[in-house]
């Protein structure tokens, strides 16, 4: 067995006890152990989220190669799942069937994979999601409505996919506590150049003028005295 299957295993019946249960109940069953062994076979990487917890984190964004169905067919095994990576894959629709069984998902990765709106028909049933991710995807606001019934979704990323305001908006209805982030305000439209140009019928108030001035009256002359010859 792989030394990491084994850190695995071990963890699984340290947490057992130091909960106060029995080392029987607290292994994991060998369907579990295969499960975790030919994942790593395979490319993936099986880890627990802590030593305190056994739950189980699965990631294939690393492998190399391509991802068939038996990468995803063989997570069934595996009932402590709770977060999922098939970031980048090129998964596509058919094979997201694979992921109908794992109803103990809390966080799945499916970015920058050719989406559509069909595969999430298959994760409308993970109730328990609370995170994910479908950046750069193929969803449109179609698609939005196989989300109406996690309730228990807290955010969810859809930047550059095909969903529009109205989308947003009709999903935020249904969960009101989801954060839906898009990457990105919508930009305003900048009025046109020749619209801005255009005079306006606003009429520029009368500047105040002051009276004319009354012209000054002279001082009258006085007339010369004529001297008698």
């Amino acid at each position: 067995m792989d030394r990491l299957v084994t850190l695995v295993v071990v963890g699984w019946i340290a947490t057992g006890l130091v909960a106060g249960q029995e080392k029987k109940s607290a292994k994991p069953t060998p369907e579990q152990t295969r499960a975790l062994e030919r994942i790593q076979q395979l490319g993936g990487l099986a880890l627990q989220l802590a030593h305190d917890d056994p739950r189980l984190e699965v990631s294939y964004h690393l492998m190399t190669g391509n991802l068939t169905d038996e990468h995803l067919a063989i997570l069934k095994d595996l009932k402590g799942l709770v977060h999922l990576n098939l970031r980048g894959l090129q998964v596509h629709d058919d094979q997201l069937r694979y992921l109908r069984p794992l109803k103990s998902l809390v966080r799945l990765h499916l970015e920058k994979n050719p989406i559509t709106d069909r595969g999430l028909e298959h994760i409308a049933g993970l109730t328990n999601l609370e995170y994910l991710n479908l950046y750069s995807t193929k969803v449109t606001d179609e698609g939005l409505k196989h989300l109406a019934n996690l309730k228990k979704l807290k955010k969810l990323y859809l930047w550059q996919t095909k969903v529009t305001d109205a989308g947003v908006a009709a999903l935020k209805k249904a969960l009101p506590q989801v954060e839906i982030n898009r990457g990105y305000e919508p930009a305003k439209p900048k009025p046109d150049k020749a619209e801005a140009k255009k005079p306006t019928n606003k009429k520029k108030p009368a500047k105040k003028t002051s009276p004319p001035k009354k012209p000054a009256k002279k001082p009258p002359q006085k007339k010369a005295n004529k001297k008698k010859p």
